[in-house]
């Protein structure tokens, strides 16, 4: 089943919807009260409850303002801020990549140029080109993706494995996050394979108290695991991200088995 990059799948129809909403008299700035969208004709209450409610993002506002192509780039950003992901020079995979606002994010940061590529991004979905990011249009899951991504970093080894991916939702959150939690496990596999010595690894989790068994493994892999909640991440939303810094590097399967 393909995966849907966070919000990628809704974003490329509904940005469109945001962009005639506020073409028609939107919001123009923070200082206006709460802009209420009206059912139209073939759309449903549920997207335009979505409708409305990106209408009343700051973080939308601020996406569309500074070029960014959804509001996860801020989670990004704000989780750089607080815990160091990017340095200049360093190597980036982004799972589940588009719309492509967190791989914009790192190819700025790291200093990625189109002559000296060091982000690589992978979605199913189509993406317009990133400066300075090598997109791959694959989904993650299926068995050829991981060589394609080592292919694409020229067969060096990545200091950041990144991953936005989510499932399309149910609606029944334990489902829910036993679905994210899979995602979370073959993405970390993937880390363990690619990354060097001192590299971190971040993906979004839904809260559920499910992924222990995927903590007690990166905690013997990483020196130092983190759960984060960027302010930019709605409060009404059960994701969370973990991230796991300082890789250790990956023992043989046999004695890591052992433990």
């Amino acid at each position: 089943m393909p995966i849907a990059a966070a919000a990628g799948t809704q974003l490329r129809g509904g940005m469109a919807m945001v962009d005639k909403a506020l073409g028609q008299g939107g919001r123009k700035s923070d200082k206006d009260l709460k802009i209420r969208v009206k059912t139209a004709k073939k759309r449903t209450v549920s997207s335009t409850k979505w409708l409305e409610r990106q209408l009343n993002d700051p973080y939308v506002a601020r996406a569309r303002a500074e070029g960014y192509r959804s509001r996860a780039a801020f989670k990004i950003k704000e989780m750089d801020e607080k815990h160091k992901l990017f340095h200049k020079g360093t190597r980036v995979v982004d799972l589940g990549a588009a719309p492509g606002g967190w791989s914009q994010v790192a190819a700025k940061a790291v200093g990625s140029t189109d002559a000296n590529p060091l982000v690589v991004g992978i979605d199913y979905l189509d993406m317009d080109p990133i400066p300075g990011v090598i997109l791959l249009k694959k989904d993650f899951t299926e068995d050829d993706a991981p060589q394609m991504l080592i292919d694409a970093m020229g067969g060096k080894k990545a200091d950041l494995v990144m991953s936005d991916m989510a499932w399309p939702t149910t609606g029944h959150r334990p489902t829910d996050h036993l679905r994210i939690v899979q995602l979370v496990e073959i993405a970390a596999d993937f880390a363990l394979d690619v990354l060097a010595p001192g590299g971190a690894f971040v993906a979004k989790v839904f809260q559920g108290g499910t992924e222990h068994e995927l903590l007690h493994m990166l905690k013997r892999h990483f020196r130092s695991t983190f759960h984060a909640k960027p302010p930019s991440s709605r409060s009404d939303s059960a994701e969370a991200y973990l991230i796991a810094k300082g890789f250790k590097g990956r023992p043989e399967d046999s004695e890591d088995d052992s433990d």
